[in-house]
């Protein structure tokens, strides 16, 4: 389809000077603080589990070290001196230089008089054939001892000790293994670890992001700064009577730093962090949820004062009665939401532990969980503005040899509604772009293409034929012209027929300064620039394509919006038609609107997208030359930055009202 309309973004422009950047002896460009997300921190040694493999091997193989040299110092094997029978034996026994023998079998061992080749220990066979009459005539006529026993014959203890030490090893160190598993797992055995916690424990000195990484939600911060307080300086407020809220929860949509603003709280207070997910509480087995629960609870409380950081605590903090708790009191989320409950109640501030938790949907959680006494302070982390936007960025480049250049003010109000993930991706995609580059430093051009490509899309080779190619320029240059031509639409920042994505073109308008609030005529405006690629189409070609199929649904939404939602329909008033959930007691919810109410929404939309398109074919149509200039500049350049596409099409940068 020949065009997609993303979120609004404006590329910042490389001739803007940017003020210089600090030094620190590194390179221009370079700070030597790591970035939140680990960027220019040495990388840790990932500890060593408690069992492992290669640990077991290792301690085995000193253990058998050791025994073997435990049995070389005590008893060290008799080297002997191996003799043929005859003559050599034969004739030292008749020379007298026999001590003694010992016989096992046909293999004699004996001990000589005097030394025989620098030995007095010898051995030898004593072949099948021997008489062993005339051996014994010749040993009692030399007066040779025979022993009853072998000389080197060990004692009880040694035989057992030579014999089974190295299998006792083993098994005492499997044994060790077994009990120090079934310790770190809260007893019970290979069942225990169902019931403990899989909380990651990071102690203070572990914890290196502080309120210095968070930027640009500094409302946010400031409420935690009296938790950070609190346990620093616990008795400053319990001496007034002052008790600190239990429970914190940070809410907002995704990206925007709730786990690194529970992560600063601890680093600042330089106390234990004990994180999870909430999904990490349920099993399959029902009560090991509540069991978790209670064990993480009683880890916080003896390394108190900490911090327990529950993310996604909508996984198991669902409201009640619904359908996520179909089993009833035997359900497993909700015997572990109870036994949350449960341990809040059941500690006091006094023993320095703080729950704070992360949701995205904090108008579904149980309304036991919101109560005062639980998570009694609720903390709204919201997308940064233009200068909150501006910090994150400075905290995201400290550890990138960012270009003097680069103007981070130009960035920041090219991303607007993008969260602290967002900017952190765009630096790392330019980063990943100037390394590709070969380049020593990032600069503004990989801010550019980093900002493209994460929201047009990366461009894509298509083979397009040449009507193909037009139609897509007609298509993009009718979204641009009447964006440049209706009064208060946002300006055109980008006009491009290279395929991005799923699109086939794109048309990029982005406001000079953020909006949060949204009149009936900017609503308008929008719609009519998202109608103006296919009246273009209709107007050049007389038929219609299946390009405009996302401008379709961006108009549905946009009208359907300002009739059931916002009022802006005389016909329906000042009434919201459009079902809802209850958010807060500011935003109780609607009820659904009765049929004959939704068939007026769906007149009402009709008439606001008809009157739109009415206004865009009477436009173009007044203003066909401009649409011809630039879609011929669209095939000619492909691509147009902001003041090239006002100047093809022959409009000043300041829009005219229709």
């Amino acid at each position: 389809m020949p065009d997609e309309h993303p979120r609004s973004s404006r590329a910042p422009d490389p001739r803007t000077p940017a003020p210089r950047r600090e030094e620190s002896g590194k390179g221009p460009g370079w700070r030597v603080d790591p970035s939140p997300d680990g960027r220019g921190a040495k990388p840790d040694k990932p500890p060593m589990l408690p069992f492992s493999l290669r640990r077991f091997a290792l301690i085995l193989g000193v253990l058998l070290v050791a025994n073997y040299l435990f049995v070389a110092i005590l008893a060290p094997a008799e080297e002997r001196e191996r003799i043929p029978y005859t003559p050599t034996f034969v004739e030292q026994i008749e020379m007298g230089n026999v001590k003694e023998i010992s016989s096992k079998g046909e293999t004699v061992q004996g001990e000589f008089e005097k030394e025989y080749k620098g030995d007095k220990l010898f051995e030898t066979e004593v072949p099948t054939f021997a008489n062993s009459d005339e051996l014994s005539q010749l040993l009692r006529e030399n007066d040779v001892t025979v022993n009853a026993k072998p000389p080197e014959v060990r004692s009880l203890v040694q035989t057992l000790l030579f014999s089974f030490g190295p299998t006792l090893l083993i098994v005492g160190l499997v044994i060790y293994f077994i009990r120090r598993a079934s310790q770190q797992s809260g007893g019970g055995g290979m069942l225990g670890q169902f019931g403990r916690s899989k909380a990651r424990r990071a102690v203070s000195t572990e914890q290196r992001i502080t309120f210095n990484d968070v930027a640009g939600i500094d409302e946010a911060k400031n409420e935690l700064y009296e938790i950070v307080s609190f346990l620093k300086e616990p008795e400053r407020f319990q001496k007034l009577g002052a008790r600190m809220p239990r429970g914190v929860l940070l809410s907002g949509p995704p990206g925007t730093g709730k786990t690194l603003l529970a992560k600063a709280v601890a680093g600042e207070a330089g106390v234990p962090f004990f994180s999870l997910s909430a999904s990490e509480f349920i099993e399959a087995i029902v009560g090991v949820g509540a069991s978790r629960v209670r064990d993480l609870f009683n880890q916080a409380k003896e390394a108190a004062p900490a911090i327990i950081f529950i993310d996604e605590l909508d996984a198991i903090g669902r409201a009640r009665g619904g359908g996520s708790f179909s089993g009833g009191g035997h359900d497993e989320r909700e015997q572990t939401l109870n036994q949350i409950l449960t341990e809040m109640d059941g500690f006091d501030t006094g023993d320095g532990v703080i729950v704070t938790a992360a949701t995205n949907r904090p108008e579904i959680l149980d309304p036991a969980l919101l109560r005062p006494g639980r998570f009694d302070r609720r903390v709204s982390v919201m997308p940064p503005d233009r200068n909150g936007r501006r910090k994150v960025l400075e905290v995201h480049t400290r550890s990138v040899p960012v270009s003097e250049e680069v103007d981070l003010d130009a960035i920041a109000a090219s991303t607007p509604g993008m969260v602290g993930a967002d900017l952190a991706n765009v630096v790392n995609e330019a980063a990943l772009l100037a390394a590709i580059r070969d380049n020593e430093q990032v600069g503004p051009a990989d801010f550019t293409d980093a900002i493209e490509k994460i929201v047009l899309g990366a461009a894509r080779t298509v083979l397009q034929s040449e009507d193909d190619r037009r139609r897509i320029a007609y298509h993009e240059g009718g979204h641009a012209i009447v964006g440049m031509l209706t009064a208060g639409a946002d300006p055109v920042r980008k006009v491009s027929i290279i395929p991005r994505g799923q699109a086939l073109g794109v048309t990029l308008s982005a406001p000079d300064a953020d909006r949060f609030n949204y009149e009936e005529h900017y609503l308008r405006g929008k719609i009519k620039v998202a109608l103006g690629g296919r009246v273009a189409e209709e107007l050049v070609f007389g038929e219609m394509s299946t390009g405009a199929e996302s401008d379709i649904q961006q108009v549905t939404q946009i009208a359907r919006g300002m009739v059931a939602r916002w009022g802006m329909s005389d016909a329906i008033g000042f009434i919201a038609v459009q079902g809802a959930e209850p958010q807060s007691q500011l935003m109780p919810g609607v009820e659904s609107a009765s049929d004959s109410t939704r068939e007026l929404v769906d007149r009402e939309v009709r008439r606001i997208v008809d009157d739109a398109q009415e206004e865009v074919r009477e436009l173009l149509e007044r203003e066909r030359d401009k649409l011809d200039s630039l879609a011929e500049a669209l095939l000619t350049e492909e691509t147009l930055d902001e003041a090239d596409a006002y100047r093809a099409a022959g409009i000043d940068r300041t829009p005219a009202a229709v």
